[in-house]
């Protein structure tokens, strides 16, 4: 009997330990290893990814910038391929076979049970060809998807572009799959969150020949996609278009500003290019193309470049001195040449005179008074407390700092403080007589065309300035925060009021060396600049605002390699200004001078001071 027993409970015994061998085995079926659950859902079902439209992009007037248009993806899952005549398809698709052995070995290396992209952007007239033939190519399935287009070919630097994700934004951002476009530069990138929308998923099944039957559980698991958010941004498409074709053979940038907003009307970096060149399947190609052309178009110089600020920087200088009180509105110096060069012109008696003139030598001596003001008997820790704080005052004017206007790439410039100097010569070792030369915007600056377009907002605003912006409104809600909060500087309205009396001699009394700015019927004041190049010919440089007493534009014109500020950058923001006030140009042959000009050939540049 016990041996019975025995028996019993041995054969009770295995078959416990086969049925836990059995549940092990379906648990780890059904449960660890996946992979036979997903095959048999690709063999009966499809996901397809429903990508949303992207968000449109309007200028300030409404007009239309960048719009969608469709597009097709070829997707491939490998583990669904079976032997077809792939001669067939690469006729459809135009390439080889070796192309399409890489092209099916990545799709493998991915996922073979997963679908990743095979082909992209097939053209509406390949994809009339290959709809017809799907039925043939097991494996493969036509995903929609949009690309997008630039209708005006203008604002290149503006608006950015799109493309492909790379690895680095595929592990650091879930939302995105492999094959997935993200903007790349301009507003398009830093607005990618609003611009892209959010991805919808339609599950379908289908059958053995991968043809779809029917939508899977009458949509159950389907989610909707969500449109991108159209933006509307500040800048005024005619102006944009007309300082593009004003900068047309000419290396630099135009940036102009609504005062009373801090709302970017236009921002022109040239040699430019035209967006659309950056869509498609041949974006790689002209992305190559763009590095390598001359000129270097793919460089936004309205904000990534920065340059001396040249006889400009006397406004803020002079607005400095009086706020310090080391000078009075009508302190003179003599304009003596051996001190530092300049050109011949009257007495500068006063602050708005020496503005005027653009008298060097006054500066030398107003930046002196500045830097040497006798608090400490040896003159390096003199002139230490003396540049520390002049630059705490300077910086109250949007330098050296990184102004957040919506795209990425924004050069905080250079404004050299003690520290900075204490690291070039060693502590205690440098003085008056190393720096001087920051008083009449040279030596170690460095400033953008936006910080000088924005400097020239905050004095026609007399002592404040919003925060320079690219987009008025997401889907239509007014972008509120930052950009509606006045700053203001560190200086009192009525020195400012002396800045501008000097401005408007500059351009609107003889001797002004901006007098090319001048117009009949708007009121302009400006300063003009020429920033020594060590590289070649000096930078044309003009800033300017007006009308003079209910500013409507502030602008900043940079022409690298071009001579005198007052030859080529002031004319330039003369027209951008009559454009935008008046809508129309007074001076026809101004303009065509303009025009014509080809100011990246040294022999036609014009250098004179």
């Amino acid at each position: 009997m016990s041996k019975l027993e025995d028996r019993k409970y041995a054969i009770i015994g295995i078959i416990v330990v086969l049925f836990v061998i059995i549940w092990i085995k379906l648990f780890n079926l059904q449960i660890v290893d996946i992979s036979l659950k997903i095959s048999s859902d690709n063999n009966s079902q499809r996901r397809v990814v429903v990508y949303p439209s992207r968000g449109l992009i309007y200028d300030r007037n409404g007009v239309l910038l960048v719009s969608n248009e469709a597009a097709y993806d070829l997707m491939l899952i490998p583990k669904n391929m079976e032997a077809f005549d792939t001669a067939s398809m690469c006729n459809d698709l135009g390439i080889d076979i070796e192309n399409f052995r890489e092209r099916q070995q990545t799709c493998e290396e991915y996922s073979i049970y997963r679908p990743s992209l095979f082909y992209k952007q097939i053209t509406s007239s390949q994809y009339a060809v290959l709809q017809e033939h799907m039925y043939k190519y097991p494996g493969f399935f036509v995903q929609n998807r949009t690309l997008r287009r630039y209708k005006e070919g203008i604002a290149a630097h503006v608006l950015g572009d799109v493309g492909e994700v790379d690895l680095e934004t595929l592990k650091s951002d879930p939302y995105y799959s492999g094959g997935d476009y993200c903007g790349k530069s301009g507003v398009e990138q830093y607005y990618e969150e609003d611009l892209r929308g959010k991805k919808g998923v339609k599950v379908y099944l289908v059958d053995v020949y991968n043809n779809i039957q029917d939508s899977y559980m009458d949509g159950k698991y389907d989610t909707l996609a969500e449109p991108g958010k159209n933006l509307t941004l500040t800048i005024d498409s005619e102006l944009q278009r007309y300082g593009e074709y004003l900068m047309q053979n000419k290396v630099g940038s135009i940036v102009a500003i609504e005062p009373a907003t801090g709302e970017i009307l236009t921002l022109v970096s040239s040699p430019g290019y035209d967006p659309q060149l950056l869509v498609g399947r041949d974006r790689g190609h002209n992305f190559d193309s763009l590095i390598n052309a001359p000129g270097k178009p793919l460089i936004n110089r309205a904000v990534s470049s920065t340059y001396p600020p040249g006889s400009v920087f006397k406004l803020a200088i002079s607005l400095v001195a009086l706020q310090e009180g080391v000078i009075t509105p009508y302190t003179s110096y003599p304009c003596d040449h051996s001190i530092v060069g300049c050109h011949n012109h009257p007495p500068a008696n006063g602050v708005s005179r020496a503005i005027q003139y653009s008298c060097n030598p006054y500066y030398y001596f107003v930046f002196k008074s500045l830097i040497q003001r006798g608090e400490e008997k040896s003159i390096f820790r003199d002139s230490r407390i003396g540049l520390d704080k002049w630059k705490k005052k300077i910086v109250s004017l949007g330098f050296d700092r990184a102004l957040d206007i919506g795209i990425p790439g924004v050069n905080k410039g250079q404004i050299p403080g003690p520290d900075f100097y204490d690291r070039l010569y060693g502590k205690y070792r440098w003085a008056f007589s190393t720096v001087y030369s920051l008083g009449i915007g040279q030596g170690e600056l460095l400033i953008s065309s936006l910080q000088m377009a924005n400097f020239c907002s905050i004095i026609a605003n007399r002592g404040y300035y919003y925060n320079p912006h690219l987009v008025k409104a997401i889907n239509e809600e007014p972008v509120v925060g930052i950009n509606t909060q006045k700053v203001f500087t560190h200086f009192d309205k009525k020195y400012f009021e002396i800045v501008v009396d000097g401005m408007d001699k500059v351009v609107n009394e003889e001797f002004g060396t901006g007098w090319y700015a001048r117009t009949n019927d708007i009121r302009v004041c400006g300063k003009t600049g020429t920033a020594e190049n060590p590289h070649g010919e000096d930078h044309s440089i003009f800033v300017a605002f007006a009308p003079k007493d209910q500013p409507e534009i502030a602008i900043a014109v940079y022409i690298e390699n071009a001579g005198f500020g007052g030859v080529w950058a002031a004319p330039i923001a003369r027209l951008m200004i009559e454009k935008y006030i008046n809508g129309e140009i007074s001076d026809k042959n101004i303009e065509k001078r303009i025009v014509e000009a080809d100011l990246t050939n040294e022999a036609n540049i014009e250098n004179e001071e």
